[in-house]
């Protein structure tokens, strides 16, 4: 009951006619930024964080949030009709929704979509406004020993998950944690790493940090592939609308997905990826038409993963906003905004800023109406966006970035540290090296730090605090056990292979 209370105050604090807009807003440019190919709600938000010096914080959650599940709606635009996965989530979308729109029933696949995204967002946000409660209640049990085991084991499964390898994923945190080291030690006073300049003394600012590694990395990566050749754009034909079959064959994959994509979106290590690939292959084994899967495409292989995707997209929040842990990209540029407010979130989050948080949830509902609206009536418009001229694109976003940054503190530091970070996202992403956790482990570095200082502190220096601990232990296993898994089926499968090389008789 208290929740339902809650969420009608948080209705109360979206539904002004400020917040009303920036919702708009923000739903709008997520939709168009998820068609663009290459670009995704990352570089997004990050370009826009420079504005969180100018507004209030529920305005700047509610216009992040917006671009956040806008872009996942218009991801799904790229994927079906240009067969170019916006991101990793959106992948299995292109499987076969390219396919159906090669077979003339783009239509069909891009209404799925979004009624999918749609139902899907739906149930995950009201996952989101009755699991985030009960999140917190457990949380605020934890001590200094259980935060720093719960930190570590989202630094080995983030770097996990967001890598192609937990080597360049730990790597890339631990570029981070460099990062976040940057200044004055809060607890001995000494300054670390600043090279001599008095602008390094408060630290690296997590938005230019932000700017730099995603917006300017990233468009630096992809001017340098505009010449890698041109895909095609598979025109519009038939009715926009499902016929009653389609509607059968998708309401159950929609239902299924949103249940598959929301639990793994709020682990502390969940993600887009997973869910998307499950959903796949559920709807491949229970579907009827088996045959159409990967020839003229399946609607529920659309369906199912569409709605996992967005399901998992309002999973990922619970993490954020109950542990302040970020599990994905765009909920690691969220936690940097919180930062720059002087917020910290975590369980104390929704006790200190109620209006913050609950304003949020609401508007997540009110952004689900919001894109239904825009997208399937608006669909000849975001096709045109395709056409956008990419130098002319990416010229903007740098002179954006660029601006946006100096206006933070009017300080030629910050432009030099912008560009730096910058040329190191561009050699991050061309050597496919995962850029979130560098910003998880600049925000979530020092705060793990604190609380490890924090424990040994209270235990008198003694290391076994934090294995004598039920939670701590339990919490610190799993992380080896996700950091050595991969390494030991890997000696399995090679010794393996070396035994099957050296059967008797092949000689």
């Amino acid at each position: 009951m208290e929740t339902l209370t809650q969420l009608a105050n948080g209705f109360a604090v979206a539904l002004t006619p400020a917040n009303l807009m920036w919702c708009l807003v923000g739903t709008t440019l997520g939709t168009a930024i998820g068609v663009l190919p290459g670009l995704g709600p990352a570089l997004t938000i990050a370009l826009l964080l420079p504005i969180t010096y100018q507004v209030a914080p529920e305005a700047s959650f509610i216009l992040f949030a917006g671009i956040y599940y806008g872009a996942m709606y218009g991801g799904s635009t790229t994927s079906i009709l240009l067969n170019t996965p916006g991101e990793s989530a959106t992948i299995v979308t292109a499987l076969e929704g390219n396919r159906m729109a090669r077979s003339g029933r783009a239509g069909a696949a891009l209404a799925t979509a979004a009624i999918g995204s749609f139902v899907a967002g739906l149930i995950g946000t009201a996952g989101v406004a009755f699991l985030a409660p009960v999140v917190v209640s457990v949380a605020l049990a934890f001590g200094a020993a259980e935060y720093f085991a719960l930190m570590v084991l989202a630094f080995v499964m983030v770097s996990a998950v967001l890598g192609s390898s937990a080597v360049r994923g730990l790597s890339s945190l631990f570029l981070g944690f460099v990062l976040g080291m940057i200044g004055v030690d809060l607890q001995t006073g000494q300054p670390r790493f600043t090279f001599g300049l008095t602008e390094l003394l408060d630290g690296v600012n997590v938005v230019v940090a932000a700017v730099g590694l995603f917006a300017v990395g990233e468009t630096l990566y992809m001017v340098s592939r505009l010449r890698a050749g041109k895909d095609e754009v598979v025109p519009l034909k038939g009715s926009l609308y499902m016929t009653a079959a389609e509607w059968g064959r998708s309401w159950k994959a929609w239902i299924r997905g949103a249940f598959i994509g929301f639990p793994i979106g709020a682990m502390p290590a969940g993600g887009a990826e997973i869910p998307t690939f499950l959903s796949y292959a559920l709807e491949k084994r229970l579907s009827k038409h088996k045959e159409e899967f990967g020839t003229i495409g399946a609607i529920e292989g659309v369906a199912g993963p569409e709605a996992a995707n967005n399901a998992s997209a309002a999973g990922v929040l619970v993490p954020m906003l109950t542990l302040g842990l970020p599990t994905s990209a765009t909920a690691a540029i969220m936690l940097s905004a919180f930062q720059s407010y002087g917020i910290s979130p975590g369980p104390m989050l929704l006790q200190t800023q109620p209006a913050l948080v609950w304003g949020l949830i609401a508007s997540l509902f009110i952004a689900n109406v919001v894109l239904v609206f825009l997208n399937l009536p608006l669909i000849g418009l975001w096709v045109r966006m395709l056409r956008i001229p990419a130098p002319q694109l990416y010229a903007g976003i740098l002179i954006f970035a660029t601006v946006g940054t100096y206006g933070i503190s009017q300080s030629p530091i910050d432009l030099v540290v912008l560009y730096v970070l910058g040329a190191i996202g561009f050699v991050m992403r061309r050597y496919d090296f995962p850029i979130a956790p560098v910003i998880i482990g600049m925000i979530l570095g020092p705060l793990a730090e604190t609380q490890f200082r924090r424990a040994m502190t209270i235990s008198n220096g003694d290391w076994s605090v934090f294995y004598t601990h039920p939670l701590s232990l339990t919490l610190l296993s799993l992380a080896a056990f996700a950091l050595l898994t991969p390494f030991l089926f890997s000696l399995i499968r090679q010794r393996r292979m070396r035994g099957l090389a050296h059967v008797p008789g092949d000689a």
